[in-house]
């Protein structure tokens, strides 16, 4: 069985771009856009787990991410076409950019 956990309420620019101007999480969404689906420890970096579980909940709650469980994991999508129905382009401008990916 498994539970999804989804962001609170309508997306917000503000919000987004709050997570997306940190470097560890433009990484997280960058991986995602590139590979799809992942789990919480294929996208740690090596970082401590109540960082990570931070960097999650921020990206969650502005509605980049959503985490769902499959038993014990935790699998984490890219909210793609929410994020580009609201901000159009946005995410192929963060996706392609060249800044260093948070690792």
């Amino acid at each position: 069985m498994t539970r999804e956990q989804k962001p609170p309420g309508p997306l917000r620019l503000e919000r987004i771009l709050h997570a997306l101007g940190d470097p560890v999480r433009l990484g997280i969404v960058r991986q995602l856009a590139r590979e799809g689906d992942s789990s919480c420890a294929a996208l740690d970096g090596g970082r401590p787990k109540s960082t990570m579980s931070h960097h999650f909940k921020v990206l969650r709650e502005a509605g980049l991410v959503q985490t769902r469980n499959q038993g014990v994991t935790h699998m984490n999508a890219l909210c793609r076409a929410a994020v580009d129905a609201e901000c159009p382009g946005l995410l192929d401008a963060v996706i392609g950019g060249r800044a260093s990916d948070g690792g």
